[in-house]
């Protein structure tokens, strides 16, 4: 998979127009070897009411990272997707430690439940997750977060049904699983709606599936997308570019 020369602008990308920064497709892993489980290093997570100019709604998404930073990083994903617990485990703690300490990228989380019902049920608790811990605990949605994906099952097998997302919750130091629980019942219609709206707004960057990421650079304008479980290598060499656009 070659790289192109430079990134695309922000609205050529929305176009259809430009291409792929780093990557084009899913990569298996077959000579990565997966970590046992998910590190968490270290990223204080915050909360946002604005809307990027890149059209990504930030409301109800942790981003990790310095609000500062020069360069977003919107990360779709599925719970159920295992090419995004791949990522997790091989790519996602080096790029944290790398770009997201250093204050390079701030890292945006974002669902895209595609793969079925159970899909669209463990995006509700994530957002629920989030609503719980976002004032005072934020870490503790990076733990629930990586949690899930060690506890991911296969596709659709029951895994990822409430009540089971509601046992694997009460086991997270900092999360209130009743409280999600009641987010769950009270909230779900509203947060379903906006959901399907960041699903509406991957695809116009031509997102189709897991995991997905769109690199933009706020104040030159210019982005770029990788899709697939790529390695860290890839993403760095992509945000350097778009950083240095």
């Amino acid at each position: 998979m070659d790289l192109p020369e430079s990134p695309t602008t922000r609205r050529a990308l929305l176009a259809g127009v430009g291409t792929v920064v780093a990557g084009g497709g899913i990569v298996y892993g077959a000579s990565q070897r997966e970590t046992e489980s998910a590190d968490l290093p270290e990223a204080a997570f915050h909360r946002s009411s604005n809307t990027t100019d890149a059209g990504v709604d930030l409301r109800g998404h942790p981003v990790a990272g310095s609000m500062d930073a020069p360069v977003d990083v919107y990360y779709w994903s599925d719970y159920q997707c295992p090419f995004c617990r791949r990522f997790e485990r091989n790519t996602l703690p080096k790029l944290v430690e790398t770009h997201v300490q250093s204050g390079t990228v701030r890292l945006v989380f974002v669902q895209y439940p595609y793969l079925g019902k159970s899909s669209m049920t463990a995006a509700v608790v994530d957002r629920c997750v989030w609503r719980q811990v976002r004032a005072e605990r934020p870490r503790a949605y990076w733990r629930w977060h990586a949690t899930l994906f060690d506890e991911q099952g296969s596709e659709n097998s029951g895994w990822a049904s409430r009540d089971n997302l509601l046992d694997v919750t009460r086991g997270v130091e900092g999360v209130d699983a009743n409280a999600v629980d009641d987010c769950m019942r009270e909230r779900r219609s509203e947060i379903e709606s906006s959901i399907r709206e960041d699903v509406e707004r991957a695809s116009r960057f031509d997102i189709r599936g897991t995991p997905a990421f769109v690199l933009y650079n706020r104040e030159e304008d210019v982005a770029g997308k990788i899709t697939g479980a790529q390695p860290f290598d890839r993403f760095d060499e992509a945000i350097t570019r778009v950083q240095n656009a």
